[in-house]
């Protein structure tokens, strides 16, 4: 198995979970069954990512354009969240894992709030590790959301229009509420961010795999950690910059 070094952790690691579908059809099953076995790689990931230390994993579990997918698949996606968030309560509390949810949650389902929100609240004090779920998310769609309140606060004369720049724009984007970014991982061999923590990706390392995401394990994960190690070791600097634009 790969070593990773525990003195040079990402601090935040994105993923972009892609390839249940495939896994399925590969298998000669229904895009839910791919579903269900990557429910199951998130337990597996999130374990890991806690075990590690690192101090924030933020998923991408269902985007705001995943809404234009057939009407039963939305449904299973729902369900399945669900249920993790029922099956893993526990195991997130008694573990200090803070959970938030970043993405137009509004638009979730009731029966998803009723798990979500609660567990969110109950939460939120906890600070081993924080889990974010980018949840009917999508990066365009946050930094429009976030120009669109600065502009009406300048037009209150609440903020002052030449004050506006990057750090003030950043301050106010929720995905980066635990920092860039250091590390974003696609599965699925796709090499594209699909609207993924925009923003936030600036300075962020890219990883790619062509693990499928159900098959993702822990060797994978510290595959990509690797990786990263090994980039940052060549570039500290990189590194440092990063962190201090991240910094709030």
């Amino acid at each position: 198995m790969t070593w990773v070094e525990a003195r040079n952790l990402p601090r935040h690691v994105g993923i972009i979970m892609d390839g249940n579908g495939r896994w399925a059809t590969l298998r000669g099953e229904d895009r839910q069954a791919g579903h269900k076995a990557g429910s199951a790689a998130v337990r597996r990931v999130v374990r890991v990512a806690r075990r590690l230390g690192i101090s924030a994993l933020t998923l991408y579990a269902f985007s705001e354009q995943n809404w234009a997918r057939p009407q039963g698949e939305v449904e299973a996606l729902m369900g399945l969240l669900e249920e993790f968030l029922k099956s893993e309560r526990e195991e997130i509390l008694d573990n200090g894992i803070r959970l938030v949810a970043i993405g137009d949650t509004a638009r979730l389902p009731e029966f998803v709030r009723t798990s979500l929100d609660p567990l969110a609240r109950e939460s939120r004090s906890n600070e081993k590790m924080t889990l974010a779920l980018a949840l009917s998310y999508g990066a365009r769609e946050e930094i429009a959301d976030v120009a669109r309140a600065i502009a009406t606060e300048a037009i209150a004369g609440r903020i002052d229009p030449t004050a506006i720049d990057a750090a003030l724009i950043a301050s106010r984007i929720p995905s980066l509420s635990v920092g860039e970014p250091d590390l974003i991982l696609r599965t699925g061999g796709e090499q594209r961010l699909s609207n993924f923590l925009l923003y936030g990706a600036a300075n962020a390392e890219l990883v790619f795999s062509d693990r499928l995401w159900p098959d993702f394990d822990e060797a994978d994960l510290f595959d990509a950690i690797r990786t990263y190690q090994l980039r940052t070791a060549e570039h500290p600097t990189h590194t440092e910059e990063r962190r201090r634009g991240a910094g709030r």
